[in-house]
This record gives C-alpha cells, sequence and structure tokens, in this order.
C-alpha cells in the first residue's frame, strides 16, 4: 500500500505529525509513506523512520498553474492508494481530487467536498492529539502514544563527543536555545525572548548552581544572539548542531531545556529532558502535552518581554524542589 501525507508547516508541524505517521506505519506495516513538505522542513525527517520518500512543495508561495502541474503529476504517478492532508484550502481539496488517489482523509472545512473521509476538527486541544483525530479517516482506533522521535546513532555520538569537548559529560549541564528565528520576525510573531533577561536568568544560574554548566545552542541564525550572551556571561558553553538529530540528541542528554515556542521544545518533550517554555502569543495547551517534565511560561499581555526572568526562575527553582 502506498500513502501519501501532506505536511505543510514548519518543522515543529512535522514533529508534532510524528504519532500520526508512526501509528499509520505500525497499522499497516508493510506501506510505504511518503510525505510533501515545505522545503525548509525536510530535515525533520531524519529523526523519522515511518517515513520513506519527502518531497518538497512550498505550499505558502504564490504557485503558478505550472507548479500545480507538477506536482500533480507527481502524485498521480506514484499511484497513491490514500492521502491525509492537514491542508485545509478548498483548493488543496481539489488537487486531492484530481490525483484520482481512492481514500482521501482531512478535516472537514472548505475543501471536504474533495474527501472520502473528512474528519471534524477540534483545535482546543494538543496540536499532536489533533493531527491523530485523523486516523480514523485510515480505520485506525488507537490512543494517542505521545511525541516520540529516532535519533540515529552517529548523531548520539556526536552529542557525547560534544559534551566530552565542553566537559560537561559528568557534571551535566543546563541547555537553552533562544529561538531567535529569522521566520518569526518577519511574520511579526513575537517569540524572541530579550536577551538581557536571557543574562539574568543565566547569572543566577551560575550563582546557585555553579557546578552545573550552562549551554547554548547556535543555530544558523543565532549568531548576534549568542555574542551577545557569552560577551556577559562569558563562562556559558557553546554548542552548534549541523541537524535536528544532533539537536535532539544534546537535547536529550541535558538536564533541564530552557527554549521558546519553537522545534526545539517539541524535540524535549520527544525526549523526555524536562523542560520549561516561554511562551508569547500562542497557546501552550495547545502545544505542550499535559506532562509533570513540560512547564509553560506564558506571557499575561502576549509579549514575550512581559515574562519576567524571576517568573521563569521561579519555574526552575520551583521544579527542582
Amino acid at each position: 500500500m502506498r500513502i501519501l501525507a501532506l505536511v505543510p508547516g514548519g518543522i515543529g508541524d512535522q514533529i508534532l505529525f510524528f504519532p500520526t505517521l508512526d501509528d499509520l506505519k505500525k497499522s499497516y506495516p508493510e506501506s510505504q509513506i511518503d510525505v510533501i513538505v515545505e522545503p525548509r522542513s525536510k530535515g525533520a525527517y531524519r529523526v523519522c523512520k515511518s517515513v520513506q520518500d519527502v518531497l518538497a512543495y512550498d505550499f505558502k508561495d504564490a504557485n503558478s498553474l505550472a507548479d500545480w502541474g507538477n506536482l500533480l503529476g507527481i502524485m498521480r504517478d506514484r499511484e497513491y492508494e490514500a492521502v491525509i492532508s492537514l491542508g485545509q484550502r478548498w483548493t488543496v481539496g481539489l488537487l486531492l481530487w484530481l490525483t484520482g488517489i481512492p481514500q482521501r482523509v482531512g478535516y472537514a472545512g472548505n475543501g471536504a467536498i474533495f474527501l472520502t473521509n473528512p474528519i471534524p476538527l477540534k483545535t482546543e486541544q494538543y496540536a499532536a492529539q489533533m493531527y491523530h483525530d485523523l486516523l480514523p479517516g485510515m480505520d485506525i482506533v488507537t490512543p494517542f502514544p505521545g511525541l516520540s522521535i529516532n535519533v540515529p546513532k552517529a548523531d548520539i555520538d556526536w552529542a557525547e563527543a560534544e559534551q566530552q569537548r565542553l566537559g560537561v559529560s559528568e557534571s551535566g549541564y543546563v541547555l537553552i536555545h533562544g529561538g531567535s528565528s529569522e521566520l518569526a520576525q518577519i511574520k511579526g510573531i513575537d517569540k524572541i525572548y530579550p536577551t538581557n533577561y536571557w543574562q539574568e536568568i543565566i547569572t543566577e544560574l551560575q550563582q546557585k548552581q555553579p557546578n552545573l554548566p550552562v549551554v547554548v545552542v547556535k543555530g544558523p541564525e543565532d549568531g548576534t544572539w549568542v555574542n551577545e550572551i557569552t560577551r556577559f556571561c562569558p563562562d556559558v558553553k557553546v554548542v552548534m548542531p549541523g541537524d535536528i538529530g544532533k539537536l535532539a540528541a544534546i537535547i536529550a542528554a541535558a538536564n533541564l531545556m530552557l527554549c521558546t515556542d519553537s522545534a526545539p521544545m517539541h524535540l524535549a518533550v520527544a525526549v523526555g529532558t524536562y523542560t520549561i517554555a516561554l511562551f508569547g502569543p500562542t497557546n501552550p495547551e495547545k502545544l505542550l502535552p499535559k506532562s509533570d517534565r513540560v512547564i509553560g511560561v506564558k506571557s499575561p499581555t502576549g509579549k514575550m518581554s512581559d515574562i519576567s526572568p524571576q517568573e521563569v526562575l521561579n519555574k526552575i527553582w520551583g521544579g527542582e524542589g
């Protein structure tokens, strides 16, 4: 059986969809599952073993008829027997209908007329659970299993070598991901926590737990933020994972993860690291599971800068106590 999933969105959306893909594969173990994702999200599938092929298509671009035609041709050529789609626009439903794929599963809504199995959309719940709700459209009824990922052994080995290099393999460490996403800034989404607030948190962490090093993650867009942090807090250590598998491995080994609402937050949930995540305009109830290992700190105003460093520190020390 050949199954296709259309999963628009960023890396975080892909991670939240993994439980659906994993249960799909468990129910149809002989099937081949392919996904179509936005180009920026292909790297997520390094830590998902249920998918065979990852195809790229920019769902949000101003696509021409030729672009739609090319995508339609690819989907037809592969002769899929079923498709699951997170896209709710009627144009996506029309595209799926034009493919001739016999079983078309998606959310009831604008494009439901083109689906064979429309599923009610229940938005007031954890997003990963909401995605998992699509499975009855594939004749699968199974409890939501929670997030999980499969980190390649090479990435685990890399993380262990990095811990040795940084001198934290024996002591453990607090990991901080600043979440300074350029895409979020372009979209005007307030997900950036002020650097001076991070510095205040780090300073108290180092004072109260001098034997527990602080490590910050430096990604492609984080150079300025990391430079400011290390200038004010020179004892902070820096790690630069080259891909999502290495990032997941370094998160898995941490004693505590501090981050904003971001893809690394979902990785932390998946690997079970104790996590404190900061939320501005987004809702932690929809983006975090109910768990005693995850704490969401929500801004009272929707602005990240209105979460005080002391509130974060109270969660850290309260969590330890």
